[in-house]
C-alpha cells in the first residue's frame, strides 16, 4: 500500500468532506488535491534522502514521528510541525511553488493549498514514520522506500504534474538510485 493509499483510508470519507469544504470543491477534486500534495511532499523526502547523510537525517526525524497521531491532532498544532516539515523538504520557496503549481493543478484557491500543505505534512511523517517502525528500517531502507514510492507516483496518473512541480523546486528530477547527488543534509 502506497503513502497516499494509507493517508487516503486514514483520511476516510469524511476528512475528504472536510478538505472539500476546505477548498471549495467536490471530494473528488480534494481527493486529488490530497494525493498531489503528498506526492509533492513523499518526492521532497525522498530528494532528501538521495545522499547517505540526509537519510540519516530523515531517518531521525521520523524516530520523532513514530507516536504522533496528526489526524486527531488540533489545527494549530498540526500546522506548525507541517510548516516545519515542509521548510525542511521543500523549502520556503519550495512550499510556494507547490502551493502554486497544486492550485494551478486543481483549479483551487493558491492561499487554500498553502493552509493545507502543512496539514498534510505530518501526516506523512506520521504515517511513514510507523511505516519504517513496523518494518524495523533503517535509513538507507527507508531511502529506497521513498524511492519505490517516488516512481510509484511517476508511473500514476500525477506524475508529469508532480514530476514537472518538483523540477521547478529542486532545479531537476531527483537523480535516479546510483546517481544520487552530493548535497548537504537537511537539518532536521
Amino acid at each position: 500500500m502506497s503513502l497516499n493509499d494509507e493517508l487516503l483510508a486514514q483520511l476516510g470519507e469524511s476528512g475528504l468532506q472536510q478538505v472539500a469544504g476546505l477548498l471549495g470543491t467536490d471530494t473528488a477534486t480534494a481527493r486529488s488535491v490530497v494525493e498531489a500534495a503528498a506526492g509533492a511532499i513523499t518526492g521532497g523526502l525522498a530528494r532528501n534522502a538521495e545522499t547517505p547523510d540526509g537519510a540519516h537525517a530523515l531517518h531521525g526525524a521520523l524516530d520523532r514521528h513514530v507516536d504522533a497521531d496528526p489526524f486527531t491532532g488540533d489545527v494549530a498544532t498540526l500546522s506548525r510541525d507541517g510548516e516545519c516539515i515542509l521548510g525542511h523538504v521543500l523549502g520556503s520557496q519550495g512550499t510556494e511553488r507547490a502551493a502554486t503549481g497544486l492550485a494551478r493543478f486543481a483549479g483551487v484557491d493558491r492561499g487554500t493549498v498553502a493552509k493545507l500543505l502543512p496539514l498534510i505534512a505530518p501526516m506523512i511523517m506520521s504515517l511513514l514514520a510507523d511505516r519504517a517502525a513496523r518494518r524495523g528500517m533503517d535509513a538507507g531502507a527507508v531511502a529506497d522506500d521513498l524511492d519505490r514510492e517516488q516512481s510509484a507516483i511517476r508511473d500514476g496518473g500525477l506524475g508529469d504534474m508532480l514530476g514537472e512541480l518538483l523540477g521547478g523546486i529542486f532545479g531537476a528530477e531527483s537523480a535516479p538510485r546510483g546517481h544520487r547527488r552530493r548535497a548537504s543534509s537537511p537539518d532536521w
